[in-house]
């Protein structure tokens, strides 16, 4: 492939990175193209120079295509250095967030203030993204928490060592998938080596998947794990009267709903009596309207062209109240626990206004406190991986959640005063 060649894709990705196309049929496409040379621009970055390099020292600067191959990698190495220095602003945002949302003093509640080199850019981490393997992190797989096989499966990650631990928090991790592929072990492995490693008890579930299993099996399952791990957590260390969730994309939409809506018996067919509670969530990328309610563009077009056919397997019309009983953001009462929703400003899977509605109604109803982060430059699901943008992410939600569980068992409340934020019209 030609010097010129490379560079054209290596532009094109860059400007699909920086401002993907919004609209319904390109969402897709502009993710699946954007999203991993987004998190990687630092190794893009210098992939492009070296290629720049290499190019020179063979003497061929003269002539058009050399020209315009040299024109587009400097107009690429413009726009990913801006892609980088984005990623390293996160930090700041989600400080910000945690600020407003929390309160000025929640440093207070949390077992370190963090320094300059906890909140630095982890550029060691990088050169191995997608290493997860962690010595301070022991795994327990594949414990069956239902009669599901291996959809019923979910892996418990401890502290390494030999030392017992008790009455640990625990942290369940719900992957996402679009409700029809994924596995517990590919996702949330940043965080959950993070928190483990911190003294947490993580666990990671898999649960029933579309087309096989129509909805609701999937939330189903999420609260059966959830009861699991009420029942026998304490014989791993964690404490069963804490448990925080989380999860990314159709994992922060279960995410969102399990905690919404605990004890709700439609969602717990032969458990009902099970109590399905937790005590904070934190919804990576989620959907949050599967009905539609919110008008928005992007919420109708998934309804009617996905949820619908795949998922639920049944349309809008024949059951709306399915599809309403569904939506995390009709589920609001006012004892919604804790919310810290992190989403990205360049998602074009799940549009940034749905996490901005549902933030917005969440204060609105919610008697707890509510964060809300909104990444600028991110794509869906940038925190797969180890990249600066996760890293700042991981980080900002082990203060979250360190500051919740100090603040749980001590009986302290969140002293954010804050109005909601007027969004405008996001329709």
């Amino acid at each position: 492939m030609s010097f010129l060649r490379r560079q054209s894709i290596v532009a094109a990705l860059t400007a699909n990175a920086l401002r993907p196309p919004r609209n319904q049929r390109a969402g897709i496409p502009a993710f699946v193209a954007g999203w991993l040379f987004g998190e990687t621009a630092p190794q893009m970055l210098a992939l492009t120079a070296l290629d720049v390099a290499t190019h020179l020292t063979k003497g061929r600067r003269r002539g058009f295509k050399a020209k315009a191959g040299l024109a587009l990698a400097g107009a690429s190495a413009l726009g990913m250095a801006h892609m980088v220095r984005q990623s390293q602003q996160v930090g700041d945002v989600l400080e910000d967030a945690l600020v407003e949302g929390l309160g000025v003093d929640y440093v207070e509640h949390i077992d370190e203030v963090p320094d300059p080199a906890d909140l630095a850019t982890p550029w060691r981490q990088l050169a191995r993204p997608f290493n997860f393997a962690d010595a301070g992190v022991r795994v327990i797989n594949d414990l069956p928490y239902s009669e599901a096989g291996r959809r019923g499966h979910l892996d418990i990650y401890l502290p390494a060592g030999e030392d017992a631990i008790e009455g640990a928090p625990v942290l369940v991790q719900v992957h996402g998938g679009a409700w029809t592929v994924g596995r517990k072990e590919d996702q949330g492995r940043p965080l959950m080596n993070r928190m483990a490693a911190k003294g947490w008890v993580c666990v990671a579930i898999n649960y029933r998947l579309s087309p096989r299993d129509a909805w609701p099996a999937h939330i189903v399952d999420v609260k059966r794990a959830i009861a699991w791990v009420k029942d026998h957590i304490a014989d791993y260390g964690g404490d069963p009267d804490y448990l925080a969730i989380t999860g990314g994309s159709a994992g922060g939409h279960l995410t969102a709903l399990a905690a919404l809506t605990p004890g709700d018996p439609d969602y717990q067919p032969g458990f009902e009596d099970a109590d399905t509670s937790v005590q904070a969530a934190v919804p990576f990328y989620g959907v949050y309207d599967f009905a539609g309610s919110t008008g928005l563009t992007n919420a109708i077009g998934m309804r009617d062209a996905f949820l619908g056919p795949r998922v639920m397997q049944t349309t809008w019309t024949d059951a709306p109240d399915v599809y309403e009983a569904a939506s995390p953001i009709l589920r609001i009462t006012p004892d919604a626990p804790d919310f810290f929703v992190i989403h990205g400003e360049l998602d074009t899977l799940v549009a940034v206004d749905q996490a901005r509605l549902f933030v917005e109604a969440l204060r609105r109803s919610s008697q707890k406190s509510v964060v809300y982060a909104e990444l600028p430059g991110a794509q869906h699901a940038f925190d797969v991986f180890h990249s600066i943008r996760s890293a700042h992410a991981v980080r900002a939600v082990d203060r979250y959640l360190t500051w919740h569980w100090n603040t749980w068992r001590h009986g302290v409340e969140a002293d954010s005063g804050d109005e909601p934020e007027d969004w405008g019209d996001s329709a």
